[in-house]
């Protein structure tokens, strides 16, 4: 091959590189994202152990600025022209792709399992809010922020927490439901306390929250796992080109 032509390839490889480190660094940036969890919804998936998304979170953030060095040097390596550093380039490279992989599958499987339905999160609400233990006030915490932000009570109606048993109804029997269910004035004080408590629907925030957790863990997944396995896609595909 002639010069010009090695010259031509390396500064192709280069400029491939360089794009890989950046879908490298946005991958890192989307990852501190979800492991960072701006809408607090952590506890419901931490409560129950089952909070892979979040670990799969920070195995992409390991995996993003892994990328991004690993590029960088393969750009050292093509200007160096050396078949020992672009060999090591490749093995590094190979090794993140097993990481990524691991990344990418295990935040796709945890959301089918938390967000597949409502009962999880609702056995869940049920279980532990209003409880005393340190677990019991992060999940109170969760919900009561989520109800009152998003307008919503339970997980698929306020009817959750009549039909079944709860924490809540053993702790305050007179209570249908949480006071964070109930409609509030513009200066955040209750609506109408009797109302809400009785169940007049004008008082009472109706809808469930489900369909919140859900699209909020779906867009978290979405992130680690589809949008990981482009970035490894695609600095695959540039590798072998």
């Amino acid at each position: 091959m002639g010069a010009g032509a090695v010259t031509c390839l390396m500064f192709v490889v280069v400029a491939l590189n360089a794009i890989a480190a950046a879908a490298g660094l946005a991958l890192f940036a989307v990852a501190i994202w979800v492991a960072v969890d701006g809408y607090k919804l952590y506890p419901i998936s931490g409560v129950s152990g089952k909070d892979d998304i979040f670990a799969a979170a920070w195995i992409a953030i390991f995996t993003g600025f892994a990328f991004f060095l690993t590029c960088i040097f393969g750009i050292f390596a093509a200007l160096k022209r050396s078949r020992a550093l672009m060999l090591v380039y490749l093995i590094i490279m190979f090794i993140i792709f097993l990481f990524e992989c691991a990344s990418a599958i295990t935040a796709a499987t945890n959301r089918d399992y938390l967000v597949g339905n409502s009962n999880f999160v609702k056995k869940q609400m049920l279980q532990y809010y209003g409880q005393d233990s340190t677990q019991g006030k992060q999940i109170t915490q969760t919900w009561n922020r989520v109800m009152e932000q998003v307008e919503c009570c339970g997980a698929d109606s306020p009817e959750d927490w009549m039909l079944y048993n709860s924490t809540l109804k053993q702790i305050y029997p007179t209570y249908n439901w949480p006071l964070s269910c109930c409609k509030r004035l513009s200066t955040f004080e209750l609506q109408n306390p009797a109302g809400c408590k009785v169940g007049l629907t004008s008082t009472l925030f109706t809808k469930g929250c489900f369909n919140y957790i859900e699209s909020v863990l779906s867009r978290y997944t979405w992130a680690v796992s589809w949008y990981g396995f482009s970035v490894l896609m695609l600095v695959v595909s540039l590798d072998v080109f």
